[in-house]
């Protein structure tokens, strides 16, 4: 499979892809992926892999009856997430397609990735059975998948009163948050719900904060959001935006504000970021602790 660029035009018959193992995790990145995929329009496709993982040395050596006993599991982990998918929408025509592979979920999710429109894992699969721990699957794919990704924690945040709740952005003012706003608004806008534009402007926190400057600092801030989001207001007049800026750290700031949100998008690297990292300290960070749904958006 070769990997092409990602692009707009590309992206009009891409389908939403999401990673399934039969974990309760993989369950909530299903429905959110449908209803995602009903949002869009566009073709869910379901893909799992019942490679062994054997670590170093040897792989193991597998008979007939194993192989058509995981290719049965495979099935069945298909089968049932197809069921969740329509229980998630109903009524939705989408076309969803499914796709079993005995290859390295990792490499093959990543290659995939370049022909969708977003890719969906959830925070912890089969392997990862603690309390808080980010899968590899979901690290590995948001460090360097070709597509904005989707990871989705202990909830898909796909109930009635969630389905409510403003989609959040952070905002940091350079190119590299571009995409996330970009892509923010379109969120919110198919999900006739407002937006919430956060920008944190200082790497401190707590009571060692300076006191001079504050006033010019905040409206230096308050301009850089609003140039942030110049152009999307005229573009998405839907979507009602709520600006915040905060003289807090970007993590601490957009955790805060994730309780009151559906969905939290951000881009793979903050102001600090360098084009040699391959996920930012606000993004990883967040991935870690926030609980509703999160995209993260690598700049084209």
């Amino acid at each position: 499979m070769s990997i092409e660029s990602h692009s707009p035009s590309t992206q009009l018959n891409s389908p939403i892809i999401a990673a399934v193992d039969g974990s309760a995790s993989s369950a909530q990145a299903v429905a959110w992926a449908a209803v995602e995929a009903r949002l869009h329009q566009c073709r869910l496709h379901l893909v799992t892999s019942m490679v062994i993982q054997t670590g170093f040395g040897p792989g193991m050596i597998l008979g007939y009856a194993d192989v058509a006993r995981l290719r049965e599991d495979g099935e069945r982990i298909l089968i049932e997430a197809t069921r969740i998918a329509r229980t998630a929408a109903p009524g939705d025509e989408s076309q969803i397609t499914t796709e079993m592979s005995f290859e390295l979920i990792i490499p093959m999710l990543i290659e995939l990735s370049a022909q969708a429109r977003i890719l969906v894992v959830g925070s912890r699969g089969m392997g990862a059975f603690q309390r808080g721990l980010l899968g590899s699957v979901s690290t590995a794919t948001t460090q360097h998948a070709h597509c904005p990704v989707a990871v989705i924690h202990g909830i898909s945040a796909t109930d009635a009163v969630s389905a409510s709740q403003p989609v959040l952005v952070g905002v940091d003012g350079t190119r590299n948050s571009s995409p996330a706003v970009e892509l923010a608004f379109e969120e919110a806008s198919r999900r006739k719900v407002g937006l919430t534009a956060l920008h944190a402007w200082s790497d401190a926190s707590g009571p060692d904060l300076p006191v001079a400057g504050w006033d010019g600092a905040r409206e230096s801030a308050q301009a850089i959001l609003a140039e942030s989001l110049a152009g999307y207001t005229e573009r998405y007049p839907d979507v009602a935006v709520r600006r915040i800026v905060v003289a807090d750290r970007p993590v601490r700031s957009l955790l805060d504000e994730s309780a009151n949100a559906q969905l939290v998008v951000v881009g793979s690297h903050g102001r600090g970021g360098f084009t040699t990292m391959v996920l930012g300290s606000t993004s990883n960070a967040l991935l870690h602790s926030v609980e509703v749904p999160m995209i993260v958006v690598r700049e084209p």
